[in-house]
C-alpha cells in the first residue's frame, strides 16, 4: 500500500508539473480594444477629471501607460489600416476615408499582410467585432479575406453612425436586429457587438485567439439607452434631462458613451477571469484618432486637454492617442513609458510575440521589449509620419513638423514644434530653425510613395 501511495504522489506531482509547464508554454491570447474618437486626455489615467473610466484606469494601474503613442491617422479608415498592416499613411493603401456609392469603403488589397494573417500563421483563431471600414462585403478587403475567422459588426463606417440600425454584418451576411424594426428601438448595437465579442472569448477559451475589439464608442451620434448611466451624468453635471443642443450633443450624453465603453472593458476582464485565462492574455487599449469634439464643445469635458487640434488634423490633438497594455505577470504594474510609438508598431510587436517573420516593407518597430521592461533592447524610430488632406506631419525625436499645402496657390506652410517642451504646439520654431525646416521638407518627400487613390500635392 505504501509503494502504491508513493506512486500516486509521484504521478500527481508529475501531472501537476506537466499542467504547469503546459500553461507556462501556452501561447498568449491578444485582445486589442480600439475606442472610436476618444480624446487623449479623456481617461482618468491620462488626467481626465469628469468622465469616469475606472476599469480602463485599472488596466493602467496594473500595466503600462504610453505617453508618446500615436494613432495611425487623424480619422478612421487610414488609422485602422495602419494598425492592421504595420504601414504609416505614406506607404499604406488607405490614406483617407473613401466612401463608395454603396455600403462599404475602399478595400485594402489582398496583397497586404494584416496582423490577423500573422496570427493565422501562428495557428491562432482570429475575430473582429465592431467597426471595420476597410472593404465592402465580399471584397478583397472584407475581414474574412484579411485573416479573420469571424466578424460581427459594421462593415461600413457610415453604417456605424447608427446605434439602432436594423441589421448587422456577420462575416458578409446581413443579420437582422428585430428589436430595431419598429420604434421604440431596443437593440443598442454597442451592446449587441459586445455580447458577440464575449461569446467569441468563451467559444475559444481553450485555444490561443486574437480579438480585435473595434468599438464604436464614444463616436457620435450620442444615441443610447435612456438609463441610469445617462441620468447619473445629468445629475453630476447638473444639466436638465433632455437638454439637446448642437444636434444632440450634450456633455452627459458624451460622458455616458465613454463610461459605457469602460463598463464593457470591465465585463470583458471579468469574463477572462471567470474562464481562468486572464493571466495568459495581453490586453491593449487605444483610440483610432483624437477627440471629435470641437474646441467650443470641449471646454467642459476637456477630452483633448490643451492639445492643439482635434480629429481631422495632424496636430497632437488629432493624432496623439492613449495606449495602455496589461499582461499579468509579464508587464510591471504601474509603469509609464515615454517610448515614441504608433499604430504601425502593433503588427511587428505581435509578430515578435508569436515568433513569425515580419512582412517586407513595413514601417513598424516592435514595442515588445518596452512591454516586458527590457528598455535597453528597445529599438527606436528615426521618425514617425502622417499624411492626409494636403497635410503632413513628421515627428523626429522631440521635434515635430506640420506641413500644409494650399490647393489653389500650391504653396506650403511649415510649422515646427518641440513637443516634449511644448506638447500643446504653441511655439512655432520654423523661422528660427531654417536648417531643421529644410530637413523636414526633404523628409516629407522621401517618407512617402505616390498614391493614385490619395494624391498629395508635390512638395515645392
Amino acid at each position: 500500500m505504501k509503494a502504491s501511495s508513493n506512486l500516486v504522489c509521484v504521478l500527481m506531482a508529475f501531472f501537476a508539473m506537466t499542467s504547469c509547464t503546459a500553461q507556462k508554454n501556452k501561447k498568449p491570447n491578444i485582445i486589442y480594444i480600439l475606442a472610436d474618437d476618444m480624446g487623449y486626455n479623456e481617461l482618468g489615467a491620462y488626467g481626465g477629471k469628469l468622465i469616469e473610466t475606472p476599469n480602463i484606469d485599472k488596466l493602467a494601474t496594473h500595466g503600462i501607460k504610453f505617453t508618446n503613442h500615436y494613432a495611425g491617422s487623424n480619422i478612421c479608415a487610414p488609422s485602422r489600416c495602419a494598425l492592421l498592416t504595420g504601414k504609416h499613411t505614406g506607404n499604406s493603401w488607405i490614406r483617407d476615408n473613401k466612401p463608395l456609392p454603396f455600403e462599404g469603403n475602399e478595400p485594402i488589397k489582398s496583397s497586404e499582410v494584416t496582423v490577423a494573417e500573422i496570427f493565422k500563421k501562428a495557428n491562432y483563431t482570429t475575430g473582429v467585432f465592431g467597426k471595420w471600414g476597410l472593404g465592402y462585403p465580399n471584397s478583397e478587403g472584407s475581414p474574412d479575406n484579411q485573416g479573420f475567422d469571424e466578424f460581427y459588426g459594421y462593415n461600413c463606417q457610415r453604417h456605424a453612425h447608427s446605434y439602432y440600425t436594423n441589421y448587422m454584418r456577420q462575416n458578409n451576411d446581413s443579420i437582422p436586429l428585430n428589436g430595431n424594426i419598429e420604434a421604440p428601438f431596443t437593440d443598442f448595437t454597442a451592446d449587441v457587438i459586445h455580447n458577440q465579442a464575449l461569446s467569441f472569448i468563451e467559444n475559444n477559451q481553450d485555444k490561443p485567439f486574437f480579438l480585435y475589439y473595434a468599438s464604436t464608442l464614444p463616436h457620435n451620434p450620442y444615441h443610447q439607452p435612456d438609463d441610469e448611466l445617462l441620468t447619473y451624468y445629468e445629475k453630476k453635471f447638473n444639466i436638465a434631462k433632455g437638454d439637446a443642443s448642437d444636434k444632440g450633443f450634450t456633455e452627459p450624453k458624451y460622458a455616458a458613451m465613454s463610461t459605457r465603453l469602460d463598463r464593457q472593458v470591465g465585463e470583458l476582464i471579468a469574463k477572462l477571469k471567470h474562464l481562468g485565462i486572464l493571466e495568459n492574455t495581453l490586453i491593449i487599449f487605444s483610440s483610432d484618432n483624437g477627440t471629435a469634439l470641437r474646441p467650443n464643445q470641449d471646454k467642459f469635458l476637456k477630452t483633448g486637454g490643451n492639445l492643439q487640434g482635434r480629429k481631422g488634423q495632424v496636430y497632437e490633438g488629432g493624432i496623439k492617442a492613449p495606449m495602455i497594455a496589461f499582461w499579468q505577470g509579464k508587464i510591471k504594474p504601474g509603469t509609464t513609458s515615454s517610448h515614441i510609438s504608433a499604430f504601425w508598431d502593433f503588427l511587428p510587436t505581435c509578430a515578435e510575440l508569436v515568433n513569425i517573420e515580419n512582412p517586407k516593407d513595413i514601417d513598424g518597430i516592435s514595442f515588445l521589449p518596452t512591454l516586458l521592461g527590457q528598455e535597453k533592447q528597445q529599438k527606436k524610430h528615426d521618425y514617425l509620419y502622417w499624411e492626409r488632406n494636403q497635410s503632413q506631419a513628421i515627428r523626429k525625436d522631440d521635434m515635430k513638423a506640420v506641413i500644409s499645402y494650399d490647393k489653389t496657390t500650391k504653396k506650403q506652410s511649415v510649422e515646427i514644434y518641440n513637443v516634449r517642451k511644448d506638447p500643446n504646439e504653441k511655439i512655432n520654431l520654423a523661422d528660427s530653425r531654417p536648417k531643421l525646416r529644410n530637413e523636414f521638407i526633404k523628409l516629407a518627400k522621401t517618407a512617402r510613395v505616390e498614391s493614385e487613390l490619395f494624391p498629395l500635392i508635390k512638395n515645392r
